[in-house]
């Protein structure tokens, strides 16, 4: 008996070290290639700036992290708010809150719209949300800047048809924000939601239906419940790069409209203040983790009521 188990002993150590070999390889590329730039924000974000960019080796500070939401006054030294910062900071996670509930009240019914089609007609729909994804990110930018401009289409449209008499200022303001990033966006938040939606059972609904319940009724308790790990997945594709968005910003928001990403790369560009950069990164970063994790266990508290 010892023998034996002596042998299966060694036999599910030799299983485990097996699996490490062949785990070892995607482990160290995902330490390469994101907990290591990671730990490497981390630990700048802790350094003395250089006079000309980078950091000063092993000079430990406070300022970096200081400086996100605080500012050293010039002639007393004293901190106060950092009110610029702050005002990106809720900017960024307003923008890309309202991206997110745009792209899903856009995106739901488009979703639902392919999922309920013949089934040798949604793979066209499919295809036809997906074209996007083949144009550069900034390609498709200017595209709507040129849609969204004093001279562009849709103010023309709108003098054309009697409605205003002068362009509306949309182009460098928040609202060119909010739709550049509802554009480029809107098929991460379709996807998922054709995806869960696909595999419905509509016999429920046909028996909400026949119980007498109205359409509303049917979508708020049949429909929703059901998707909701679409509208979850939907959310987050679409909620983090909108808080980290570089190029909408810069393109359609102007210099006077950035966001968090924008102001990340100025402090590792013309700022020269990598800790105050690396540190904003990391804050990005929690920004993200908090609002992930409040979203998901209240959209699952939400769903624990639904039989």
């Amino acid at each position: 008996m010892k023998g034996a188990e002596q042998i299966a002993i060694e036999a599910r150590k030799q299983d485990i070290r097996s699996r490490w070999l062949l785990s070892a390889p995607a482990l160290v590329i995902i330490f390469v290639a994101a907990i290591g730039p990671l730990f490497v924000m981390l630990l700048y974000s802790f350094m003395v700036k250089g006079d000309y960019g980078d950091v000063k080796p092993w000079e430990f500070s406070l300022d970096g992290w200081t400086s996100v939401f605080f500012q050293r006054d010039i002639f007393d030294d004293t901190l106060g708010l950092a009110d610029a910062h702050i005002s990106i900071i809720w900017r960024s996670i307003q923008l890309s809150f309202f991206t997110t509930i745009l792209t899903l009240i856009l995106g739901f019914p488009t979703a639902y719209f392919i999922a309920t089609r013949p089934p040798h007609t949604r793979e066209i729909w499919v295809f036809l949300v997906t074209i996007p994804f083949w144009t550069n990110l900034l390609i498709r930018t200017f595209a709507m800047q040129q849609v969204i401009r004093n001279e562009g289409l849709l103010n023309n449209a709108l003098i054309w048809l009697g409605i205003i008499k002068s362009p509306l200022q949309i182009i460098y303001t928040d609202t060119a924000n909010l739709l550049g990033m509802t554009y480029v966006y809107l098929p991460l938040m379709v996807l998922p939601l054709y995806a869960s939606i696909e595999k419905l059972d509509f016999r429920l609904v046909e028996a909400g239906y026949d119980l007498y319940a109205t359409r509303f009724q049917v979508l708020r308790k049949i429909v929703i419940p059901l998707v909701k790990p679409g509208i979850i997945a939907g959310s987050i594709l679409v909620f983090i790069p909108s808080l980290g968005a570089y190029v909408i910003p810069r393109v359609l928001g102007g210099g006077k409209n950035m966001m968090l990403g924008n102001l990340i790369e100025m402090q590792f560009g013309a700022g020269r203040n990598w800790p105050l950069g690396a540190a904003m990164s990391i804050t990005l970063m929690i920004i993200v983790m908090v609002a992930l994790i409040v979203y998901v266990r209240n959209a699952s508290r939400g769903g624990s009521g639904h039989v």
